[in-house]
């Protein structure tokens, strides 16, 4: 496997902005433990074994069972998952494959209010 494209020396600014992301989605109010499921889950549809790894070792230093990590590409058809993750994964999935209708934001998430999607973003 080739190496990767080091973006630390070759995209400084889009790194710091990447942080920044980090930074702001640590203090939105989402458990650490959840965020590491959703990246977990985006690096799953972007094909990312690295992230995969990466994610899947954060979430189980945070207590995430291996059950809930293998079962997470089929989170739909599982009753591992609370109502609130649920609605946290289709989020993650319908921004990272914003692109494909099949995965629009529902209406419901278009007509909440304004504090709503608030939390559904942070």
């Amino acid at each position: 496997m080739e190496p990767r494209i080091d973006a630390r020396k070759h995209a400084q600014e889009a790194q710091k902005a990447m942080y920044a992301l980090e930074q702001y989605l640590a203090g939105g109010g989402l458990e650490h433990s959840l965020i590491h499921l959703l990246k977990m889950r985006a690096s799953q549809i972007n094909g990312c074994a690295y992230c995969i790894d990466m994610h899947s070792k954060d979430a189980r230093a945070l207590g995430e069972t291996e059950q809930r990590l293998y079962e997470l590409d089929a989170w739909r058809e599982t009753p591992f998952y609370t109502d609130r993750e649920r609605a946290a994964l289709s989020w993650t999935e319908a921004v990272t494959l914003v692109s494909q209708p099949m995965f629009q934001i529902p209406s419901t998430t278009r007509s909440a209010s304004s504090s709503t999607k608030k939390r559904l973003l942070t």
